[in-house]
C-alpha cells in the first residue's frame, strides 16, 4: 500500500478551509420603495451600497443609514420653526 495519490484522482480538500471559498458580493435583488420623503428615501438608496461589499463592510453602511434614520425622526419631535413676521397693519 502507497501513500501516493495518483495523477488521474480529483482534488480533493484537505481541511475546512479548503471546503468552500466565499462567495463575491452580489446584490439580494430587494426593491427600496420611495417613502415619499426626500431625506428618508436617500438614506434607503443608501443601503445599496451595502450590495458591493462583504458583510464586514456592512456595519458602516448600516450605521450610517441607522444614524440618517434616527436624525429624520428626531426632526419630526423638533419644534416648529416660527416663519417671517408679518405685517399685518
Amino acid at each position: 500500500m502507497t501513500d501516493e495519490v495518483p495523477a488521474s484522482a480529483p482534488d480533493v480538500p484537505e481541511g475546512p478551509e479548503d471546503l468552500a471559498a466565499p462567495a463575491a458580493p452580489a446584490p439580494l435583488g430587494l426593491v427600496r420603495t420611495p417613502t415619499g420623503h426626500a431625506g428618508v428615501d436617500a438614506r434607503l438608496e443608501r443601503l445599496a451600497d451595502a450590495d458591493h461589499l462583504t458583510a464586514d463592510g456592512h456595519v458602516e453602511v448600516y450605521e450610517d443609514v441607522h444614524g440618517g434614520l434616527r436624525d429624520a425622526l428626531t426632526a419630526l419631535d423638533a419644534p416648529p420653526v416660527p416663519g417671517p413676521y408679518e405685517n399685518r397693519s
